[in-house]
């Protein structure tokens, strides 16, 4: 950061976000910095000036005349450029998606050549110097301007963000709803937005107040009440979206997409008003300590244990309602458990793997090839096989499985951790891609973008190894993909953007909202209560049982001591007797009923599924 962009402030500065070109909420927070008698070139403004609402022109123009301080946020980014969309980084095809092309089309018709000459001239940031510290104003991330930082976002990430600043914190915007915290010593602020309520469900707008002291910065977090009946008439007149009118006087928000569990669960919780003091740094100290404090309540999530009623019925649930079944439409993917032995034990593997566990036998070339004559005998149709453990890679017969199902033609799927039972397989693998590669898919478990969180489920110096075997991937041009796990309370939009960046730095060209290259899959514990699936559930959650695994899909595996292997209905419950079918695919070629806690959480709650097809 250069020098001249570091802007000395002698006094209280007031701080917001989001306008979102709602100019009565513009007008009510300019107003109230003139009352406190903080002067322009003591308000900061975080971005996106226009966005939801329905003054984009005059919004802008109240703030370009109020001379304060602004940054560039990624609607003023778009809408400067004629993009196609807001970038704010909602995943394709989400109802956050869908709602804000409605605004931004208005947006982008609206705006004249004047209000986007100036939103082009924003700078990105710029850095406050107040009360003894340095503070870089964004608008998202450090490194990415549609970064969702949110309260509930694990310290890993938003240390990752952070760690390498020369200032002593970020005031940041985006997310929406406000919050305060240190990370590693340095503090995260973000003054929540102007524009929208922060879904605490009053129609209250949020702004801050950072003032320096004798004994160092005060931070405050304020509600402001305005006119927001009149801007949510105006957006329906301009015919805006009617959640966004709505949210103005609910103080709901129409979705929850980008939002962690967390922010989800406290959705309606009125937030209070709250300050806090930064003590002033000693000498050379510039880690003060100051306890993490996220202004917005929190709601603990649902731990309660599962019901001993649930699940014990095939035919009905715990109250005895009729249980959802999966009729079972045709096997378009086969998996073959290779076995459970690996090289790495993960706390939360659902299916214990470990170096010890052998529960799963290995599976040989000649009991595969058993099941690929079937098919063929049997003109099944099936398009994909896939290989998963364990670790597939230790299996002594992996690479004579992948030849017998490519070279039959079939789309192959290995699910591999990446580390050194593959990567001592490098020359072979690379044989087999030149000859056969058109049709393997390799993914790699990565189950989280930071080292921190991926070595928390994975164990020390799990990390790197695996980072390793993925760019060797990449860089020999295997089709890969990548697996990341849910379990770190992030949003999806987050989680794709953190891994975005991850693979920007990597020099791997993976599409982070491409589904089928990332997969993010919804965590499980048998253990935790989740809802029964009924029949009338499907109506109710807008899912189709064509859309689950079990449908299309099934699952060989060979228990220890066994004579020959077994199919099951699921990836995820080789153990369960009740999901063994039989030892041949047509024994297998039956209805399941959703009678385990993962068919109501992965499956259709979770929407998880681990294949392609």
């Amino acid at each position: 950061m250069s020098e001249e962009r570091v802007l000395p402030m002698d006094g209280p500065v007031l701080v917001f976000g989001g306008p979102y070109s709602n100019l009565e909420a513009t007008v009510a927070v300019l107003a109230e910095a003139r009352r406190r008698g903080i002067p322009r070139e003591r308000v900061v403004c975080t971005g996106d000036i226009v966005a939801y609402a329905a003054d984009a022109v005059a919004t802008a123009a109240a703030i370009r005349e109020a001379g304060i301080r602004a940054v560039m946020g990624n609607c003023e980014e778009s809408l400067a450029a004629g993009s196609e969309d807001c970038g704010c980084g909602y995943a394709s095809g989400s109802a956050c998606d869908r709602l804000a092309s409605e605004w931004y089309k208005h947006a982008l018709r609206t705006l004249d050549g004047e209000s986007r000459r100036w939103m082009c001239s924003l700078p990105r940031q710029f850095t406050l110097e107040i009360g003894g510290r340095r503070l870089r104003v964004i608008h998202g991330g450090v490194r990415r301007i549609n970064r969702f930082i949110f309260a509930s976002t694990p310290e890993p990430v938003k240390r990752r963000e952070i760690e390498d600043l020369a200032e002593d914190g970020v005031i940041s915007g985006h997310s929406g709803i406000p919050f305060t915290e240190m990370v590693g010593g340095k503090l995260w602020h973000n003054a929540g937005a102007i524009g929208m309520p922060a879904n605490d469900g009053t129609p209250r707008i949020w702004f801050s107040v950072l003032t320096p002291t004798d004994h160092g910065l005060r931070i405050e977090h304020v509600p402001l009440e305005y006119d927001h009946r009149s801007a949510a008439r105006k957006m329906r007149a301009a015919g805006l979206p009617a959640g966004y009118a709505d949210a103005l006087e609910t103080g709901r928000w129409p979705s929850l997409d980008v939002l962690p569990p967390a922010e989800r669960a406290a959705a309606g919780c009125a937030i209070e008003p709250g300050a806090v003091l930064w003590p002033a740094p000693r000498g050379d100290r510039r880690d003060a300590v100051m306890a993490k404090w996220p202004i917005a309540p929190r709601k603990l999530p649902d731990n309660r244990p599962l019901s001993p009623k649930k699940f014990r019925d095939a035919a009905v649930t715990a109250t005895g309602e009729p249980r959802a079944r999966v009729a079972f439409e045709a096997l378009r993917t086969l998996w073959f458990n290779t076995g459970t032995l690996c090289n790495v034990t993960c706390h939360h593997c659902y299916i214990e793997s470990s170096p010890r566990n052998d529960r799963l036998a290995y599976l040989t070339r000649g009991e595969l090839r058993a099941y690929l004559d079937e098919i063929e005998h049997n003109r099944l149709g099936t398009k994909e096989i896939g290989f998963t453990g364990g670790e597939p890679f230790m299996n002594p017969d992996i690479l004579g499985m992948l030849e017998d199902c490519l070279a039959r033609g079939f789309r192959t799927l290995v699910l591999t951790n990446g580390m050194r039972p593959m990567q001592r397989l490098e020359a072979p693998l690379l044989d087999l891609q030149r000859r056969l590669g058109e049709k393997l898919t390799i993914r790699v478990s990565l189950d989280h973008y930071t080292r921190e969180l991926h070595e928390q489920e994975r164990g020390p110096n799990t990390w790197q190894p695996t980072v390793d075997g993925l760019t060797w991937l990449a860089s020999n041009g295997f089709d890969l993909a990548v697996a990341g796990r849910m379990m770190w309370g992030e949003s999806e939009t987050s989680a794709r953007q953190g891994f975005a960046e991850f693979f920007a730095d990597c020099g791997i060209a993976i599409d982070a909202n491409d589904p089928m290259r990332l997969v993010l899959f919804p965590e499980m514990d048998a253990g935790a209560d989740v809802p029964e699936i009924t029949d009338a559930c499907w109506g109710l959650l807008g899912v189709s049982p064509a859309d689950l695994m079990c449908s299309s899909s099934r699952m060989v595996v060979k228990r220890k001591g066994a004579d020959r292997p077994a199919v099951v209905a699921c990836t995820l419950l080789p153990y369960d007797p009740q999901f063994e079918l039989g030892p041949t695919l047509a024994d297998a070629a039956v209805a399941v009923a959703l009678n385990h806690p993962h068919c109501a959480k992965f499956c259709v709650l979770g929407r998880g599924s681990c294949g392609r097809t």
